[in-house]
């Protein structure tokens, strides 16, 4: 699976906020970021020896970041990373899912109650109603825990029966 590092994350969005707005400060950028001023200067130090990033003195104390050719182009390919590292995971994900309401399925049942409320969460929720399995809001049925990227079926406390 192909995934970007943290500093590849970190980059991407600093140049899209920069490109978004290129009179940003480093301050504005980290509170969008939750980081710390420091990291933002670091990953900027880096993306300007790079020659993703030039900066230019507007004011005595203040600056403009303007993204190179190189930069937009180093933009592109981080998005691209992205949105395959997304597919891979919600592809991943999803055959988990199917995994397992077949599992749920060869045991008679037709309800689940999902534990669970993030990204992966919604896309196991989708998967099961496509798929024709209920989500009860009881704990009687089969649980399908999600923790992170993984699904836990727990059957001990369900009542047996197709409902």
């Amino acid at each position: 699976m192909n995934t970007l590092t943290n500093h590849e994350n970190r980059d991407l969005d600093i140049l899209e906020h920069i490109e978004n707005d290129p009179e940003t400060t480093q301050a504005t950028i980290a509170a969008r970021l939750g980081v710390a001023v420091g990291t933002v200067n670091w990953h900027l130090k880096r993306l300007i020896e790079k020659g993703y990033v030039k900066v230019r003195r507007i004011e005595r104390r203040k600056l403009r970041y303007i993204i190179t050719p190189q930069g937009i182009a180093h933009r592109a390919n981080l998005l691209v990373d992205y949105i395959q590292t997304s597919f891979d995971m919600y592809r991943l994900v999803r055959q988990r899912s199917l995994d397992a309401i077949q599992n749920i399925k060869e045991q008679g049942y037709a309800r689940i109650f999902l534990e669970g409320s993030d990204d992966v969460a919604e896309i196991c929720r989708l998967t099961c109603l496509e798929q024709g399995l209920q989500i009860s809001e009881e704990k009687k049925y089969p649980i399908f825990r999600i923790e992170g990227l993984k699904i836990f079926i727990i059957m001990e406390d369900s009542e047996n029966g197709n409902e």
